[in-house]
Parts: C-alpha cells; structure tokens; sequence
C-alpha cells in the first residue's frame, strides 16, 4: 500500500506544520521504494483501549493486511491465570484465557480474516518453545498483547537471566522484520520497549528514593529492567497508563537515573504508531482520544536540594491525533488543520494544583500556559508531603500550543521538578 508522504512548513526551531501534498500513482511509489524493505509496524497504546475505538483497531487490522485478509495473534500472558482470577467463572473475569477469547471475539467484529489465542501464559511457559505453536505464529501477519504485567511476558517468553528469546518470542521478531504489525495495550506496550524497561513504582516514592534494578513486588519501589523488555521499540524510554496516573515525573527520574534523553509517555485510549521498523528510517504517527508525551532530557540538568533530587529543564512536548514525531530529527510534526492556538492577553488566573502528578494535572496546567498570555510560569505540588515535590511550568523558546476540537497539541513547554 502506498505511503501518504507530508510537506511540512517551519513555524518554530524543530517543530514543523503538516500540509497533505499529493499521493504519489503506485506505479511511482513502488519503483521509488522497492530497493529497501519497508520495515513492519508498531501500535502502541496507554492502556484502557475502548471497544469502540475504531482508530486504533482498525490501523492494527490495516496494517496487518485490512479486513478480509488480517489474521491477529493475541498474546495475554501479562494477565494472571485462571486460577489467580476470582471472577474466573463468571462474565467479571480477568484472566489469561477468557482475555484471550475477549480480544479474538473483538478482532473478529473488526473484520479479520482470522484472530487466534496464543496460548502462553504462566500456566504453560513451555507453550512458548512448542513448535506448534511457532507455526501458528509464522501464519499470523499481525499480533496483540494485552495488559497485565509486563514481567510476566518476560517470565513467560523470554530464556534465563540473559532474557533470550522463545522461540515464540523469535517467531514474532521475524514476522515484525519481515512487515507484521506488533501491536500492544498497557503491560503489552510496555514490554515492547528496549533497555531500562519500567517494571513498576509510584511516583512520589519513585521521585525521592530513585530507581532500582529489578522486580519488585512494591508499589513505593520504581524498578526496571537493564535488559529491557523485548527491544522493538528503541527510540527512547516508554511508559503507559501516562497523564492520567501523572507518570510524567517517574517517567523522568527513571530516565535520569539510567542515562536515557527522551521519553514516550501514552495515555490512556491513544495509541504511538510507528512504521519502519527494522527499515531504519521510522515515522511516529499519533492516533485515538488523548496524547502522547515527549520529554526530552538532553539539556536538563538534575540538581539536589538539602539532599532532595531535582532537575530543572525538561522539554516536553504533547502530540494529539494525526500529529507524528520524526525521531531521527526530534522533531515534532502538528498535523495540518490545527490552528495555533493564540494566548489570550490578562493576568493569570491558572490555579497551582495541590495534586500535581494525577490525573491530567499537568496536562492541565501547560493548557493555561498555551491560552494565557499573562502566565509566565504554573505551577503544583505533590500530594505526599515526604518530602513534597513542586512542578514548575514555562514556556521554551519556540513554545506554541495548536487545537482541533477539544484536543491540543503543545510544544516546547520547559518543566523543572524541585523540592517544595
């Protein structure tokens, strides 16, 4: 299928407007790129998918072939096992299998030629180096892992403390290189990532004690995985579930703590897409009802404060439906049709948040720093007091905010998190 190519126009340093330009005849198309391998297809998303989320899962059976012709492989290993689940028996269930026949029956209504449980889990980690089962995964021309654990995928998919692949697991990865969509909600996003792979942790404990290697069965303890989860998405740290659980902070101190520059942070019900994979020349593309975060460390500066952690310096920018993200360049690209946003002059009546990472708090206060002009900073605090946390909001050079409908886009806001 041919690719829509984009003209873009500069409004800021990094930042660029989309406008459509003509699609090329498929005669042209594929002369001009059948001398390198397209490369397969990532559908990452925040958690909390809808049912009816038409956007994401209709790219998912798109880019596996489209209706008719798609046939998904549904991975839910990250989810306990039926004997974990007390609902197990009962319409309430959430578990491995019966997450699996929910995700085949959804598929199925979208219009797949076919949709089938893999069936991995932590009942049956040996299923993973079954040879029936790779040849199930080898006539699959799209996959879907759904949420749970992300640790679980490695306990169940991967070999030793080396993490070495399954043969599942290996299965995927050549069916992903050789032009398959991998697709994954919450957990099943997560293990996608590369080094460092966010293993869990709330975020005020995780801003003052740091980040630990490792699993932790602890919700006060931020831990990750040196060696990743399974290394297909390599562009920067990821984490999910984002602004709705105000993981833009943990995010960051996990990123400063093990030397990455720039994080992906997917809310909930939207969805990262990225094409190119294993081509070498990637295109992130944002779809479905929130936004995706882009944090970028590279001049942020980590400070400490009586003992207290800190950085100033953070840019961070917030991608809605239809914009995309070039990572070789780190550039932002808004998408055509969004009018800029121009702040309206007055004092500013934004009020400081007592909650600040919860809940779309700081979603919300970059949104007053985009409409009001007479706010030069906004700010919030943590709810825990031990120690509490401030986060401070500023415009960056080359800050513009862009709206379609109720969603905004904004770039180039600079964040600094500091002792209250």
């Amino acid at each position: 299928m041919p690719l829509n190519r984009l003209v873009t126009l500069a409004v800021s340093a990094g930042v660029a407007i989309a406008l459509a330009a003509p699609t090329l005849p498929a005669s042209a198309s594929a002369s001009a790129s059948d001398h390198r391998r397209p490369g397969g297809s990532l559908v990452l998303v925040g958690g909390a998918l809808a049912d009816d989320n038409a956007a994401v899962y209709d790219d998912i059976v798109r880019l596996a072939g489209g209706r008719g012709a798609a046939r998904i492989g549904i991975f839910t290993a990250g989810a306990p096992v039926p004997a974990e689940d007390p609902d197990a028996d009962n319409p309430n269930c959430n578990n491995s299998v019966c997450n699996g026949a929910f995700y085949t029956k959804l598929f199925r209504s979208y219009g797949v030629a076919a949709a089938e449980w893999i069936p991995i889990d932590l009942d049956r980690p040996s299923a993973a180096d079954d040879p029936a089962v790779v040849r199930q995964i080898n006539s699959m021309t799209g996959f879907f892992f759904g949420g749970g654990d992300q640790y679980r995928y490695v306990q169940t998919m991967t070999r030793g403390p080396a993490q070495r692949d399954s043969a599942a697991l290996a299965a995927v990865r050549r069916r992903l290189r050789g032009g398959a969509v991998v697709a994954g909600t919450s957990a099943g996003a997560q293990i996608m990532a590369g080094r460092d792979m966010i293993t869990g942790g709330s975020t005020e404990p995780g801003l003052r004690d740091g980040a630990k290697p490792g699993y932790f069965d602890d919700p006060d303890v931020l831990g990750y995985l040196p060696r990743g989860g399974f290394g297909f998405f390599t562009d920067g740290l990821l984490d999910t579930h984002f602004s709705r659980r105000g993981r833009e902070a943990r995010s960051i101190r996990l990123a400063a703590d093990t030397g990455h520059d720039r994080v992906f942070g997917l809310d909930e019900n939207t969805a990262l897409e990225v094409t190119g994979v294993g081509a070498g020349h990637r295109q992130l593309r944002v779809l479905g009802q929130r936004g995706v975060s882009v944090l970028d460390l590279r001049r942020a500066r980590v400070t400490s404060t009586g003992g207290v952690w800190g950085i100033e310096g953070v840019r961070w920018s917030r991608l809605t439906a239809g914009d995309s993200y070039r990572p070789q360049r780190w550039q932002p690209v808004i998408a055509g049709g969004k009018r800029r946003v121009v702040p309206v002059a007055g004092p500013c009546t934004v009020p400081p948040s007592d909650d600040v990472f919860y809940n779309y708090a700081l979603v919300t206060l970059a949104e007053g720093l985009v409409e009001q002009a007479g706010c030069a900073a906004v700010t919030g605090t943590s709810y825990e007091k031990e120690p509490r946390f401030a986060a401070e909001l500023t415009r960056g050079h080359g800050f513009a905010g862009f709206r379609s409908g109720d969603s905004t886009s904004f770039v180039e806001a600079v964040l600094a998190i500091r002792p209250a």
